[in-house]
C-alpha cells in the first residue's frame, strides 16, 4: 500500500473541512456545488480545488503579472455587452485584457486504478487537458481541465484599442465557450453519479 492510500480518510477529512468552510463564506462558485458533493461522496475520491470557468477583464502591470493584477469584472456565467464595457471603463493604466478560462477541478483519487478510471471520464467528455497532476508519497491528484480559453488585449494605459462592435463579437465567442464547458460540466455531474 502506498503512503498516499493510507492517509487518504484523514486529507479526506481535512479537505472536507476545507469545503464546509469555503462554502460557508461563499467563496465555492455556486453552480459547480452539486459536481463537487457528488464527487465527495464516493469513497475514493475528494475535491482539494475547483472553479467553474469564468469570463474575466483584467488590468495587468504586464503580461503574465497575475500576483499584481487589479479584476475590473469577474463573472462565472455569461456576461452582456454592457457589463463588459463597465469593466473597461475602470481601466486606468498598465495592460487590458479580456479572458475566458474554463473549468479546472482538482481531485485526489485514493489508488491510481481510481486516478486513471476518473481521468478517462473526464477526458470522454471532453475535458482534454486533464491529467494526473501529481503522484506523491502524500497525494494522487487528477487535474480536470478543459480546452476552452481566450486572452484578448483591449487596451493599454486607458487607451482602447478596439471599438465595441469587436467587443460584441468576443463577447459572443466567450459566451458561447461558456456554455460548452458548462455543458461538459453538467455531463461529468450526470456521469459521476454512476460510480
Amino acid at each position: 500500500m502506498f503512503l498516499y492510500e493510507k492517509n487518504f480518510e484523514e486529507q479526506k477529512a481535512r479537505a472536507m473541512e476545507g469545503l464546509r468552510k469555503a462554502l460557508a463564506e461563499d467563496k465555492v462558485d455556486h453552480d459547480i456545488i452539486p459536481l463537487l458533493e457528488k464527487i465527495n461522496a464516493l469513497d475514493n475520491y475528494f475535491t482539494t480545488s475547483s472553479c467553474s470557468g469564468r469570463i474575466s477583464v483584467m488590468e495587468m502591470p504586464h503580461f503574465g503579472d497575475k500576483l499584481n493584477s487589479l479584476w475590473l469584472g469577474k463573472w462565472h456565467r455569461e456576461v452582456t455587452v454592457e457589463e463588459v464595457l463597465e469593466a473597461i471603463g475602470r481601466h486606468n493604466s498598465g495592460q487590458l485584457w479580456f479572458l475566458v478560462r474554463g473549468p479546472i477541478l482538482h481531485v485526489a483519487a485514493r489508488t491510481m486504478e481510481d486516478a486513471v478510471k476518473l481521468l478517462n471520464l473526464a477526458i470522454g467528455i471532453g475535458f482534454k487537458y486533464s491529467n494526473i497532476k501529481s503522484v506523491s508519497h502524500k497525494k494522487l491528484l487528477v487535474e480536470i481541465r478543459s480546452t476552452e480559453r481566450m486572452d484578448v488585449p483591449l487596451g493599454e494605459n486607458g487607451e482602447l484599442w478596439v471599438d465595441e462592435e469587436y467587443i460584441e463579437k468576443i463577447v459572443d465567442l466567450a459566451n458561447a465557450q461558456l456554455r460548452r464547458f458548462k455543458g461538459k460540466l453538467k455531463r461529468l455531474e450526470e456521469e459521476i453519479g454512476n460510480y
